[in-house]
């Protein structure tokens, strides 16, 4: 018989890959509402509309994989529930974020999440605090003040793009 703690690790590892595949099907039924996911055909249409679901962005299921994921399944074991609740925060602000996006929702107050990962800001960051940090990072990497143009002209474009009407 294996130790406890091992026996916990596992326990943990079946429930985070349950709970995991509920969080897929939960994201299908908000971005795709009034189909029929029990239906094997259904993911098959969904997948001919080369749609690509948050969820594959974010998980893999599989221990070890080289896969190029946000949170690997190792990762996700080794979280303690706080984590774990920021990940799920994170992955459901993602997923109404393209769900607006795909719907032509655009006059929401929400910015890309992966720019403002990027900046170095929170999820549910305002234009306050984004304009803040545009100012701070402008400051660091500024061609005049010794900084890298190039960034500089990255981070130009991804402010942009985060006031643009049409997001």
């Amino acid at each position: 018989m294996a130790p406890a703690h091992e026996r916990y690790d596992h326990e943990k590892y079946d429930d985070i890959k349950r709970k995991l595949r509920k969080l897929k099907k939960l994201e299908m039924k908000i971005r795709f509402p009034g189909i029929n996911f029990q239906e094997s055909n259904q993911m098959r249409i969904i997948n001919s509309w080369k749609v690509r679901l948050v969820w594959d962005d974010f998980f893999d299921l599989h221990e070890g994989s080289k896969k190029n994921v946000k949170y690997p399944i190792n990762r996700l074991v080794s979280m303690n529930k706080n984590e774990l609740r920021e990940v799920i925060n994170e992955y459901f602000y993602n997923v109404y974020y393209r769900y607006y996006r795909e719907n032509g929702m655009t006059d929401m107050q929400l910015y890309n999440p992966d720019i403002l990962t990027e900046m170095g800001l929170p999820m549910d960051a305002d234009s306050h605090e984004i304009k803040k940090k545009f100012r701070e990072l402008a400051k660091k990497y500024h061609p005049d003040t010794g900084g890298d143009s190039e960034k500089f002209i990255e981070l130009m474009e991804k402010y942009r793009s985060l006031f643009k009407k049409d997001k």
